[in-house]
């Protein structure tokens, strides 16, 4: 045999032991491959542990700390670092909103009432809160229909006190619009998803002057509320925009103060 077919023969039993090693050769993964995730940061928020409902005092186990990634912590939220005496600085204070469970704790939404009633603690800086009456089967007040926090006109109702005649007319003006609905009865809140909420007083929230005017409209004729739709809760009602009370007394009209 002459060398260059030894040389070949030799060349090509080493390439074919080579493959065979290479063959038999165990894998270095033996799954399937694994992509490692670096964890985000988060920082630890304050939360409510469950539904606190509005006017409700927290208690220490009303909250809890839950780690919030850091890239998404909304504004406004409570940082645990941020907070050296922990949550018993909110422990005793007043939920003048309702909190869901598992909602960020936030100060705007808690009051300190410092043994003030509930509903003076809520009111906003010069409004003031006055109850006029309502019919129990909700006559006056939409039927039943208007919740706390829902938006009203108030409809004054009054008869011409000079006509004797029997059946006098009577006439109807809006004297307050697009005034906030504190509480129907004792109740401040729908609860339990309810529609209707019975109660014989309704509570408004309103500015000095409007206060006057309800209070002098009671005095003349009967009271009715207008439920607004939440569409126009911002606009005014126009038998309520230039405002004022028109009085009948002996066949003299005058208008009163002006909302």
């Amino acid at each position: 045999m002459s060398p260059a077919r030894i040389i070949i023969l030799a060349v090509s039993v080493v390439a074919g032991l080579a493959a065979a090693v290479l063959i038999n050769r165990p894998s270095r993964q033996s799954g399937p491959s694994q992509v490692k995730y670096e964890k985000a940061p988060t920082v630890e928020v304050l939360v409510a542990a469950a539904d606190i409902p509005l006017g409700n005092r927290v208690a220490a186990g009303d909250m809890r700390w839950i780690a919030w990634p850091l890239d998404s912590l909304p504004e406004g939220v409570i940082r645990k670092q941020d907070l050296p005496q922990g949550e018993a600085e909110f422990v005793g204070q007043v939920a003048r909103a309702q909190i869901f469970g598992a909602e960020p704790i936030r100060r705007e939404r808690l009051i300190r009432t410092d043994g003030s009633g509930f509903l003076a603690a809520t009111l906003p800086a010069g409004k003031r809160a006055i109850a006029i009456p309502t019919d129990g089967r909700g006559a006056n007040t939409a039927g039943g229909f208007i919740l706390p926090n829902d938006r009203v006109d108030v409809i004054l109702t009054t008869r011409d006190e000079s006509n004797n005649r029997h059946g006098s007319p009577a006439s109807s003006e809006a004297i307050v619009a697009n005034v906030r609905v504190l509480a129907i009865g004792q109740n401040v809140q729908d609860k339990n998803g309810e529609k209707v909420v019975v109660g014989e007083t309704a509570t408004l929230e309103l500015d000095a002057a409007q206060v006057e005017l309800i209070t002098l409209a009671q005095k003349n004729g009967s009271l009715s509320l207008a439920l607004r739709s939440l569409q126009d809760a911002g606009e005014q009602s126009a038998g309520a925009s230039e405002g004022g009370l028109t009085l009948v007394r002996y066949g003299v009209s005058s208008k009163g103060v002006k909302p």
